[in-house]
This record gives structure tokens, sequence and C-alpha cells, in this order.
């Protein structure tokens, strides 16, 4: 089985590892410093159990690496589209692609029956590149609950007290090649299952991205902090009251889960710096319309209001300008 990360990243970067400790045949795309450092010293994975370094196939060039049999899709969501036609080297026939990224897939309304299906989110994929050139009929569901994060170029910090995936097919079928790279994930030491309605436990995993991200790099504050604050703590409920029902007008109700959400937070990683406050705080660009800005344009989609979704994006949208810090802006409401 031939697997490429492509963003090996924090989430990418810890897959790899343990996949390749594992005995995979892994290729890591991955750009800059962090590539330099990996093809001198290799990847340095710590974890709460333990610290160890593997030496991968690591490139910045997938032409080099052929067809594969699954590409995990671990790219920040707006570097996606850019990097479609760089990828098609790796794309075969029979080429399995797991989107494991924040925010709402691009691939969402594939296989959903009803008036929305084979939508495109365009705060996702503005131009239709991921939808166009990977082909959604490739893609499978992957939702990462890992709390992980790049220290320095080729190290890698997973210091969460659980590894969780949750993966599953647009039709909702218990397919072969869903089985394949669960073997794979769970033999790396990672949980992983097969979900029949994975869009349900997208919304569950959006609720936690569209409450922590934007608010953290408002706040500056870790996940903790702010479900320890009684205000914040009202924000992040409304927050997810509204991401809730925008999953019930699409048909994938993730059911109440705000008490349970929040107290995994407090329970696994309370201390743990979102993805978006850790962007900010390095200078990067951050994933705000992929996350929040896809619930604020779906919500308009099905109409459902989202009044506390769209006060918090334009004020995270405005605190990326200041610091140019905002990716390219497509009119979603185009």
């Amino acid at each position: 089985m031939k697997i490429t990360i492509y963003g090996a990243g924090a989430i990418g970067g810890h897959l790899g590892s343990m996949m390749f400790r594992q005995g995979y045949d892994v290729s890591l795309i991955a750009r800059g410093p962090h590539l330099e450092a990996m093809r001198e010293n290799g990847l340095r994975q710590i974890t709460r159990e333990e610290d160890f370094v593997v030496h991968p196939r690591v490139t910045d060039d997938p032409s080099t690496l052929g067809p594969q049999d699954y590409v995990v899709m671990s790219l920040k969501s707006y570097q996606a589209p850019a990097a479609v036609e760089e990828m098609r080297p790796l794309l075969g026939p029979d080429t399995t692609v797991a989107t494991a990224m924040n925010g709402i897939p691009w691939w969402y309304f594939y296989k959903l029956p009803g008036e929305w299906e084979n939508y495109r989110v365009k705060s996702v994929d503005p131009e239709g590149k991921q939808w166009d050139g990977i082909g959604p009929k490739r893609a499978i569901g992957c939702i990462t609950y890992v709390a992980s994060e790049v220290i320095e170029p080729g190290v890698v910090s997973s210091t969460g007290t659980s590894f969780r995936y949750q993966i599953g097919e647009p039709d909702g079928s218990e397919s072969e090649r869903c089985k394949c790279f669960q073997d794979a994930v769970e033999a790396s030491g990672i949980k992983c299952r097969i979900r029949r309605e994975i869009r349900k436990d997208i919304w569950v995993k959006i609720m936690g991205n569209v409450a922590y991200n934007p608010t953290s790099a408002l706040t500056l504050a870790h996940t903790g902090a702010m479900v320890d604050d009684s205000r914040m703590d009202r924000l992040i409920r409304h927050l997810m009251a509204e991401v809730i029902s925008i999953g019930k007008a699409l048909g994938a109700d993730p059911g109440d889960q705000i008490d349970a959400r929040i107290k995994s937070t407090r329970e696994g990683a309370g201390f743990h710096k979102t993805s978006m406050l850790q962007d900010l705080q390095r200078g990067r660009p951050m994933e705000i319309l992929p996350i929040i800005g896809a619930a604020a344009e779906l919500g308009k989609l099905v109409g459902v209001g989202t009044p506390t979704i769209d006060v918090v994006l334009a004020l995270v949208m405005m605190r990326a300008k200041m610091t140019g810090q905002l990716p390219d802006d497509p009119d979603i409401n185009s």
C-alpha cells in the first residue's frame, strides 16, 4: 500500500510518522524549513508516552512519487485548491483521497439526495478546482481528533490523551477502501472508526472548529481558558447551537452535543492552542473561510439564521486583514 501525506505538518506529520514506523510505504509532501529539517534529520514525533525519529521519503515534488493508493490531504483548507495541479501525478484510476482538513469538505454535497445535491461550497473550493481536479468519486471523509503542533521544523508534538479518526464514504457505504485505510490507521496506534453517516460527524467537528478557532484568534486564549470563563462559555454555546441548526437543516442532525463537546475539551486537551491561534501567532494565513465562512454560507443556503457566527466571522476576518493573514477572499454570496 502506497500512501502519501500531502501536507506533513501537525496532523499529517503525526499520521505519517506513526504509519511509517509500522512499515507502511509512506511519503511526505512538505515545504520550506520543515522539509529541509526532515531531509536532514528525519521527522521527530513527541507524544506523552514516547519520543522517536523516523526517516520516511520526503519531497516537495509529487511527480517523483507516481500514483498512490491513498493520498491524505492534511493541508490548510485554503491551500488545497492551489495544490490540485501538483497532486495530479499522485492520482491513479483507483487512488483514494482522504480529506483530513478543517472545515466543511469540498465534496460535502456529493451523493447527498435532495435539492442541494452536487452544490459546490464556494468558501472552500471557490473555483471548483478540487471538485474538477480530484473528483468527488475519489474522496472519503476523514475527521481527526489529534492535538498536535509543529513546534520547530522537523519536530511534531502531539500531546493529547488520545488520537481518534473517523472516516466514511459520502454515500454511507462501508467500502473496502475505507476498511483498508482503517486497518492502516489502527495498526499505527490511532483509533479509527468507519462511520455510515459521516456528515453528522462532520458537524460535530465543525461545532468545535467554529466555536474555538476564531474565538481563540480573537482572544489569544487556549481552549481550556475559554470554557472556564462564563461569558466565553455562553458565546461558545451560541456558536455551537447555530452550527447544529445548519446541520439539522441539511438532514445531518449531529444531536445535542454541546455539553459533551465542552466536556471533552476540558478532559482531552484543555490547554491546547487551536490551529488558528497557532497560525496567528506565527504570522501565517488563517483558515477562516473554510471553517466559519463555510458555516455562514451554508446557513444562508438553507435559510438558517446565524447571527453569532456572522459577528464572529466579521471580527476575525478584520483581525486577519489587519495583520495580512487573510487568504484570498472569494465572494461566497455570489
